[in-house]
């Protein structure tokens, strides 16, 4: 079969035919038919993450098609139209992930290959308002999205939502939801088209957080915010304290504008602020995250589509930080 693999530090990304792979009990193999980039894939190969192992099929998204078992207790499964959840072994507690806790394309091979193999317990029917590349976008960005605003965040019908960075497809699904939801949404983005595009999907509003007064802006067109949802961090995150509400939740799954310089406190504790971090999230979290997207018939946002081939240049935009929602490899 062919796959993108992580051959080497100096080979990050190489299409190259491999042998599929072989089941154990409990498993089973998927043939891709479409599969998703994260930012966790740009960061692999440019050897920023860590646990890298040389060689690694890379990819944490997938749907396909159950083609092999592992068992007869799983025959079910065959001829499936399915999803992957990456979030494997999260452990005992629904509040953190165990130590045994990994995400699919890292350390174990992934989705960008024409099959990968997984334990039959991670598998979803596909929901069937989505083609192929829809469901694909789904899996990791998704149940990201799904777990920061409705179980760490609590977000409900009314609440004033701000996301931080909209452009990435985790900040898409997260406007997605909450509109879905109900909430009034406002979004920040260092461009104003992907402002549009986000006021297209239903924010009510967004503004450039290039502006120095950005967060004056939003003060003004907002008020205050219950739920603040934010990937970036940065120095832009002092200023949101003064933007929540009391008894806000902030939520924050990623970093990609570095640490935070020192905040004030005592606005955390006076206003009685909650700082929560979260990643990925439980089955739990990712059977209600399908149910949501089903119910609502919730469409993920596709920036572009790649044949498989052409990884390296999916990568390279991903790292470009151009993309709105999701980029794509068709298998």
């Amino acid at each position: 079969m062919k796959a993108i693999v992580l051959e080497s530090k100096e080979n990050p990304v190489v299409c190259k035919d491999i042998p599929k792979p072989t089941l154990q009990a409990g498993e089973v193999l998927v043939q891709i038919k479409a599969a998703a980039l994260n930012r966790r894939d740009y960061w692999i190969t440019i050897n920023k993450y860590a646990g890298i192992k040389y060689p690694t099929i890379l990819g944490s998204d997938g749907s396909g098609i159950v083609t092999e078992v592992g068992s007869d207790d799983d025959r079910h499964w065959i001829g499936q139209e399915v999803i992957i959840n990456p979030s494997n072994n999260w452990g005992d507690s629904p509040e953190y992930q165990g130590k045994d806790f990994k995400i699919l394309g890292l350390p174990d091979d992934g989705t960008f290959a024409e099959f990968v193999k997984t334990e039959a317990q991670y598998l979803r029917p596909k929901p069937a308002h989505l083609n192929w590349e829809q469901a694909a976008a789904l899996p990791l960005a998704g149940l990201t999205a799904f777990r920061a605003l409705f179980t760490k965040g609590r977000a409900r019908k009314g609440d004033k939502v701000l996301i931080v960075g909209v452009g990435s497809g985790t900040g898409t699904f997260v406007l997605q939801y909450a509109v879905a939801a109900g909430c009034q949404v406002f979004v920040t983005s260092g461009t104003g088209e992907k402002i549009e595009q986000a006021r297209a999907l239903g924010a009510a509003a967004g503004v450039n957080y290039k502006a120095q007064d950005w967060a004056a802006q939003l003060k003004q067109l907002a008020g205050g915010f219950d739920v603040v949802i934010d990937s970036v961090l940065g120095e832009g995150f002092g200023p949101i304290l003064d933007l929540c509400n009391p008894g806000a939740r902030i939520v924050t799954f990623g970093a990609t504008m570095g640490d935070t310089p020192p905040v004030n406190g005592r606005k955390i504790y006076w206003k009685q602020l909650q700082l929560i971090g979260t990643t990925m999230g439980t089955q739990e979290d990712f059977n209600a995250m399908t149910d949501f997207v089903a119910a609502h018939e919730i469409v993920p946002v596709i920036d572009e589509v790649f044949p498989l081939a052409d990884a390296k240049k999916a990568i390279d935009k991903m790292g470009n930080s151009s993309q709105f929602g999701k980029i794509v490899l068709r298998a």
